[in-house]
C-alpha cells in the first residue's frame, strides 16, 4: 500500500505544473484557492469521524500547524516568483534540494546521516542535474530567482519535517484541514499585498483550478502527509524528487512541450538513489531496534521455592 501511495503522490504532485502552466490565472490565486478546497474537501469528512480529535488537539497541535502552513505559504511564494525571474530548469533543481536542506536540518538536530544517505543523495541529484542541466544565470534577476528557489526548497523542508512532527499526534485529515485552511488564509494576504485577483477567471480557468486541486493538492500534497506517519521527512523527500521527470513527461503528453533528453536516464538516476537511501534508512533502523533490545534489562531468574 506504502508504494501503491508513493506512486500516487508522485503522479499527482507531477500533474501540478503542467496543470498550472495551462490556467489562466494569477499563479498565487491557483495557490490559495487549491488549499481552500483542499481544506473544505479534507475538511468535510474529518469534521464528521474526528469530532473528538479536533475537540483534544493542544496549543502545541495549533503552533505545529500554523509554522507548517506558514512555511508551505511561503514555498509557493518563492518558488512561483522565481518561475518568473530564473529558468524553470533552475528553479525546479534548487527547489528540490529540500531533501538536501532536510539532511541539514536532522545534522543540526544532532542527527548524523549514514553514508548510504548521503551517497543515495549524490546519485539522485546528479539525476536531478542530468534532467534540468542546472542551466544557472549569473543576470541579477536569474540569481534573485535561483536565492527565492533556493529558499522555496529550504522552506519546503520545514513543511515536511514539522509535517511530520504533527503528524504524530493528528490524523491526515485533521492536520490537512487546519494546515491547508491556514495556508489558504496566509495566500489570500499575500494576493491583496501583492494585487492578484482571486475572482472574476473564465470557466476554463476554474476547471484548471479544480483539476490541480484535486491532482496536486489532494492525490499529491495530502498523500504525501499522509505517508509522514509511516516514513521519515527524507524518505518523503527523496520520493518527491521523482516529480521532475514525472512532470517533464505530462507536459510533453498533454502539452505538447519538448521532453528533455535526458529525462529517462535522470529518472533512472533517481530511483537508483531514491533505492539507496530507503534501504540505508531500514538498515538505520535495524540497527536502532538491535541495540535497543541489547539495552533492555535481563530479568533475574526465579528461583525455586522462593
Amino acid at each position: 500500500m506504502t508504494i501503491f501511495l508513493s506512486i500516487l503522490g508522485v503522479i499527482g504532485v507531477s500533474a501540478s505544473g503542467p496543470i498550472m502552466a495551462a490556467t489562466a490565472a494569477p499563479v498565487l490565486a491557483i495557490a490559495f484557492w487549491r488549499n481552500l478546497l483542499g481544506a473544505f474537501l479534507m475538511g468535510g469528512p474529518a469534521a464528521l469521524s474526528k469530532r473528538s480529535e479536533f475537540m483534544a488537539l493542544r496549543a502545541v497541535d495549533y503552533r505545529r500547524t500554523a509554522l507548517a502552513a506558514v512555511a508551505l505559504a511561503l514555498h509557493f511564494a518563492c518558488f512561483i516568483t522565481a518561475l518568473k525571474l530564473t529558468s524553470v530548469a533552475a528553479a525546479t533543481a534548487l527547489v528540490c534540494l529540500q531533501v538536501a536542506w532536510i539532511a541539514l536540518f536532522d545534522a543540526l538536530l544532532g542527527s548524523r546521516p549514514p553514508r548510504a544517505t548521503v551517497a543515495g543523495l549524490g546519485v539522485a541529484f546528479l539525476g536531478v542535474v542530468v534532467i534540468t542541466g542546472f542551466d544557472l544565470s549569473l543576470s541579477r534577476d536569474a540569481l534573485l530567482g535561483d536565492l527565492l528557489a533556493l529558499a522555496g526548497g529550504a522552506l519546503a523542508g520545514v513543511y515536511q519535517m514539522v509535517g511530520a512532527t504533527a503528524r504524530r499526534t493528528m490524523s491526515t485529515g485533521t492536520y490537512t484541514t487546519l494546515c491547508y485552511g491556514a495556508c489558504a488564509v496566509i495566500l489570500l494576504v499575500l494576493c491583496a499585498v501583492t494585487g492578484q485577483p482571486v475572482v472574476g477567471f473564465p470557466p476554463a480557468a476554474w476547471a484548471g483550478i479544480l483539476a490541480v486541486t484535486l491532482m496536486a493538492q489532494i492525490m499529491g500534497h495530502s498523500v504525501f502527509n499522509h505517508l509522514l506517519a509511516v516514513m521519515s521527512p527524507l524518505v518523503v523527500s527523496m520520493i518527491i524528487l521523482l516529480e521532475i521527470p514525472g512532470a517533464a513527461i505530462l507536459a510533453a503528453v498533454f502539452l505538447g512541450e519538448t521532453l528533455p533528453a535526458g529525462t529517462y536516464g535522470g529518472l533512472g538516476l533517481i530511483i537508483v538513489g531514491l533505492v539507496v537511501v530507503i534501504r540505508g534508512q531500514q538498515r538505520l533502523s535495524r540497527r536502532r531496534r538491535s541495540l535497543a533490545e541489547e539495552r533492555e534489562p535481563t530479568p533475574p531468574p526465579v528461583r525455586g521455592g522462593e
